[in-house]
């Protein structure tokens, strides 16, 4: 019996999907079938109730799981402990994150990270919010990026920053003419919001309705890019995070303005799943993203 074994069968235990386990494990699904096969020729024991339409672990199966993920976990503290001793950074980092963070702040992190880590291979990818906790919490990905993170006693929640809320619209747009405004100027405006289970989007309808502001909603989308992009042609104003916005406000195809009502902020956090061991390169991923070095090399 192989450690890999028992990942796999750990993965397809937290997943209750072949097609996920295969895909984390980077094998097919012939292969996972194929090492649950040899574990229970080993112990003699079926581990998963095949004759259920629903995923479902045999009770030898879940005494299986749960010894596993000691197993694993000792391992994972034991290579990890190895590492630092030959002060030894390098492996995969597996990043799931929202369009936002992933575009417009991670960039200049992953850019000093890889440059001070070269042996360490980050792989990003882009997700909605809800997916992020998924992939995190069914271990398809080692750490997620999110914004108002929601509080899950499966997860580690590390704050990083805040992001602070601006107004966006046309140039030609007649709030445009002013360098702040208040929430009550954006009654009845034509605004472009993100979808409802977008966590920004429900930010923003908290603010607006402790304010006893109502806007007209004439257009809405799950990612930042098609939010600008509508505010672009003029078709409305919406609210985004300032960070977002740079290079459209440099260019002039946008124009931002501040709230006098105070300032609103959207928090960012790295999360990563409860008792997993940080591998030294994770740590030093996640040290290096609440740190100020990304917005330095940003400032670049």
């Amino acid at each position: 019996m192989q450690i890999e074994s028992l990942k796999v069968f750990c993965d397809l235990a937290e997943t209750e999907s072949f097609t996920k386990a295969a895909q984390i494990n980077n094998v097919t699904q012939s292969a996972v079938s194929q090492q649950i096969s040899s574990l229970e020729r080993q112990f003699n024991s079926l581990l998963i109730e095949r004759s259920k339409k629903k995923f479902r672990l045999t009770r030898e199966g879940e005494v299986l799981y749960e010894y596993s993920k000691q197993i694993i976990q000792t391992y994972d503290s034991l290579y990890s402990r190895l590492q630092e001793i030959k002060d030894i950074i390098s492996g995969t980092i597996r990043v799931a994150t929202i369009y936002s963070i992933g575009l417009h702040d991670l960039p200049p992190y992953l850019k000093k990270f890889l440059k001070t880590y070269p042996t360490v291979n980050v792989h990003v990818e882009y997700r909605r919010a809800n997916q992020v906790y998924e992939d995190v919490i069914s271990n398809v990905v080692d750490l997620g990026l999110v914004a108002y993170a929601t509080k899950d006693n499966k997860l580690e929640v590390v704050n990083l920053r805040k992001d602070i809320l601006v107004l966006i619209c046309h140039p030609q747009h007649p709030l445009a003419r002013n360098k702040s405004v208040k929430l009550k100027d954006l009654a009845g405006q034509k605004f472009i919001a993100f979808e409802p289970d977008i966590p920004t989007r429900r930010a923003v309808d908290k603010i607006l309705k402790e304010h006893n502001v109502e806007v007209q909603v004439v257009m809405e989308f799950d990612n930042i890019e098609t939010v600008k992009r509508a505010v672009e042609i003029d078709a409305g104003v919406a609210i985004v995070p300032q960070a977002t916005i740079m290079q459209e406000v440099a260019k002039q195809t946008l124009a931002q303005v501040h709230f006098e009502d105070g300032e609103f902020y959207r928090p960012l956090a790295a999360i990563y799943k409860k008792h997993k061991v940080l591998s030294p390169a994770m740590r030093q991923f996640i040290a290096m993203l609440k740190g100020p070095e990304g917005a330095k090399e940003q400032g670049k």
